[in-house]
């Protein structure tokens, strides 16, 4: 009687030994096929020196991010901690990086041509910008871009309109009302040129010097589109936004196109849907947030108005194109861009 006792409590052992070894071979099984399903999936590191809370930088988290996940794994890097402010697309081009946010001022340092997305009052708005980057006239330039940099530029992102915001009551309609106005801009020979197109005296200088120079008079404005304004205060020591809209400023979706060939054709079409998305959405919540803030500002004591635009595009085209920029935009690109 023992021994049937014992037998049968050595074969319910045996038997949960032989379950327990196979539930074993099972979990080992899935973290191998888990593993490996790991190991397929490629890592798309984004550099850029925008913040966490930019609006690009939330669409592309919340809308690029979720829909590459079943074949990649996005790793956005912010605040230029991973490379440089600059120095992406030479990263990318390098195989050292996968993705970026690229302006077209980056790109004009390495292609000249692509100085003609940086003049003034060449995109009218956010929606005719995303004409022109999905127009047949652009895809010359975009497989220039892939060709000598190993880049591909997936999308057009809105970074919103550049409006004057000065510290001083002068009405400010034409031009020739900016005649000796010292205005902030950025450093570079480009950005002073605008200055100077604008019909104003422009001063290099800083962003994070911006409000100090205001404060203390050593500038009488700058430009930047509105969010940038309510961002860094400005309105706490200027009197008034003029609406000239004189940049439509862009960034775009650049996408290593070593990385982009490794894809199957409905990855690709997976991620080009996903950054059109992305840019979309981006764009979107940006116009919003532009119209909120000329009440915003209104609210804050700052007049805001509109001043002669066409005045304003008149002179800076006519200034660009009698420019040595001009010499190296394609032929007749302007009057294209112009007719969309």
């Amino acid at each position: 009687m023992l021994y049937v006792i014992w037998e049968e409590q050595m074969t319910m052992t045996t038997t949960r030994r032989g379950l327990m070894s196979g539930a074993a071979s099972l979990i080992a099984l899935g973290l191998a096929a888990h593993s490996t399903q790991a190991a397929d999936k490629i890592t798309i590191r984004l550099s850029t020196p925008a913040t966490e809370t930019d609006q690009r930088a939330v669409a592309l988290a919340t809308i690029f991010g979720p829909a590459i996940a079943e074949f990649a794994t996005y790793e956005p890097h912010y605040n230029a901690s991973l490379f440089k402010q600059g120095t992406e697309l030479e990263a990318i081009a390098r195989g050292n990086l996968e993705m970026s946010i690229a302006s077209a001022q980056e790109l004009a340092t390495i292609l000249p041509e692509f100085s003609i997305f940086t003049a003034g009052y060449l995109h009218r708005d956010a929606e005719h910008q995303k004409k022109v980057f999905a127009a047949d006239f652009m895809e010359p330039m975009k497989k220039k871009v892939e060709d000598e940099l190993g880049v591909k530029l997936l999308a057009v992102m809105y970074l919103g309109r550049r409006q004057l915001n000065l510290r001083i009551d002068k009405e400010i309609k034409t031009p020739a009302d900016l005649a000796g106005v010292k205005l902030r801009m950025p450093g570079s020979e480009a950005w002073q040129f605008l200055g100077k197109a604008l019909g104003a005296s422009p001063v290099p200088m800083a962003f994070t010097e911006i409000y100090t120079g205001l404060q203390t008079g050593a500038i009488d404005g700058q430009d930047n589109p509105l969010p940038s304004n309510r961002d860094s205060k400005l309105y706490e020591v200027t009197k008034q936004i003029v609406l000239t809209s004189h940049l439509v400023d862009l960034n775009y979706i650049a996408f290593s196109k070593k990385v982009w060939d490794r894809l199957s054709p409905e990855q690709q079409a997976t991620v080009q849907k996903a950054a059109d998305a992305a840019a979309e959405s981006g764009r979107q919540k940006q116009l919003a947030l532009e119209v909120e803030l000329e009440q915003f500002f209104k609210d804050k004591g700052l007049k805001v108005y509109t001043p002669d635009v066409d005045a304003f595009r008149t002179q800076v085209q006519k200034a660009y194109l009698e420019s040595d920029y001009a010499k190296t935009w394609p032929e007749g690109m302007v009057d294209k861009i112009n007719a969309l």
